[in-house]
């Protein structure tokens, strides 16, 4: 089992501020989430690798520069992570964004089985 708070690290460099390519996303998404992951976002719910890369991939299309970094490091609970972080990206048409979140999730043996997200625009 794995360090829930490097997990978190991970979870933010790998897949939010990783690549845009569908298949990398894929790759990523494979070593961090369970193959029964779910996923909770407002109003629409993922499932598995998969469909988390999808979410990320048409998320990352949107940008032409999107970066995350961790505002307030993870916190730990048991299988249970918390953590703060913020966003930037350019849109297509070239107005910059940034948002703000806090991220919610339970590990299992080295991986997030499940996820809650709130955020919101800066």
């Amino acid at each position: 089992m794995g360090d829930n708070r490097e997990l978190f690290y991970r979870w933010i460099q790998q897949l939010w501020s990783g690549p845009a390519d569908r298949e990398a996303l894929r790759e990523a998404a494979g070593e961090l989430v369970t193959d029964d992951f779910i996923g909770h976002w407002p109003g629409r719910e993922v499932h598995g690798p998969d469909g988390l890369a999808d979410i990320l991939a048409e998320t990352k299309g949107m940008f032409s520069d999107l970066t995350f970094e961790i505002e307030v490091p993870p916190l730990v609970d048991g299988d249970m992570v918390a953590g703060r972080w913020a966003g930037t990206g350019t849109m297509t048409d070239g107005t910059v964004y940034g948002f703000f979140g806090n991220d919610i999730l339970r590990a299992d043996h080295g991986k997030f089985r499940e996820y809650w997200v709130a955020s919101a625009e800066r």
